[in-house]
């Protein structure tokens, strides 16, 4: 893998990191006016005529029903967690707040790995583990104060429910094609909000549309995007990019919302990046040795 490779994976990186933080901003927006499972049915869906349309262009619609339905079951379940909750938190945190949070999710994944894919992890990455989740409690406030916050535990739930699908799309990609794994995870996210939100469900507004096909267009070319910088370059190259995420969501909720984070979430935030980066870095060192 050259150079000129992992440069185009970064740029990937970043315009995945753009359009994720865009879409996030319009599952606030969406969040202030219908409950956090319908905007999950919202996102399941708007989404997936272009999905559909890139499978069909792509040729990958032969056998798409040939896949590995429990993992891909489980998915959709923590999907539906991972939205709802994220969407549930939204409603009430800043972005750069929320994301600080959600940055912790590369540490879980890493000690999920433990035991779910039976990998190693050894002492210094266990503590980079535990640095980072105290980072998490610097963003929720050390005084406490903030850390029985419902939107705070609903983000950190968010990022719990995120790192387990991570684990869970390594297995299924061993066996089922990326086009089928995004396919079927918005379907079975749809499929399963919708019955839970029907009760609940608030009709929308004219006024809504635009955000509703913003968050579509966003979700999809973000996770086109995500896809391409990972099988593109290195992950240890391209995940700290990530990361960017919170130079969005500052800069969105300045423009949008005229707020600013304040010191304690800078300091968490840096406290967890960080945590995530040598987490990152590690790995690669790790897989390096094992595959000179």
């Amino acid at each position: 893998m050259n150079a000129k490779e992992n440069l185009h994976s970064i740029y990937a990186m970043v315009v995945a990191v753009a359009m994720f933080s865009f879409m996030d901003t319009t599952m606030k927006l969406l969040a202030a006016h219908y409950p956090a499972m319908q905007v999950t049915v919202l996102r399941s869906f708007s989404s997936m005529p272009l999905v559909c349309a890139y499978i069909a262009w792509r040729g990958k619609f032969r056998g798409v029903f040939r896949v590995n339905w429990p993992v891909h079951l489980l998915r959709g379940a923590l999907g539906i967690g991972m939205l709802t909750m994220f969407a549930f938190g939204l409603k009430s945190l800043p972005l750069a707040e929320t994301y600080s949070v959600f940055f912790i999710a590369p540490a879980l994944i890493t000690a999920l790995s433990v035991f779910i894919l039976k990998e190693k992890v050894d002492a210094a990455q266990w503590l980079a583990i535990a640095v980072g989740l105290g980072g998490v409690l610097v963003v929720l406030r050390p005084e406490g104060s903030h850390f029985i916050s419902i939107a705070g535990i609903a983000i950190l739930g968010s990022a719990a429910c995120y790192a387990v699908s991570a684990i869970a799309s390594r297995i299924l990609s061993r066996t089922d094609a990326n086009e089928h794994i995004m396919f079927w995870v918005l379907a079975m996210m749809g499929i399963g909000a919708l019955p839970l939100a029907w009760p609940g469900w608030v009709p929308l507004r004219w006024e809504d549309w635009p955000v509703i096909a913003a968050l579509a267009v966003t979700g999809f070319f973000g996770q086109i995007a995500i896809t391409k910088a990972f099988s593109m370059g290195k992950a240890s190259i391209v995940a700290p990019f990530e990361y960017t995420a919170l130079a969005w969501g500052v800069a969105i909720d300045w423009a949008l919302w005229n707020t600013l984070p304040d010191v304690w979430t800078l300091a968490g935030a840096a406290i967890i990046i960080g945590s995530g980066i040598y987490l990152v870095r590690r790995e690669a060192v790790h897989a390096e040795a094992e595959h000179p």
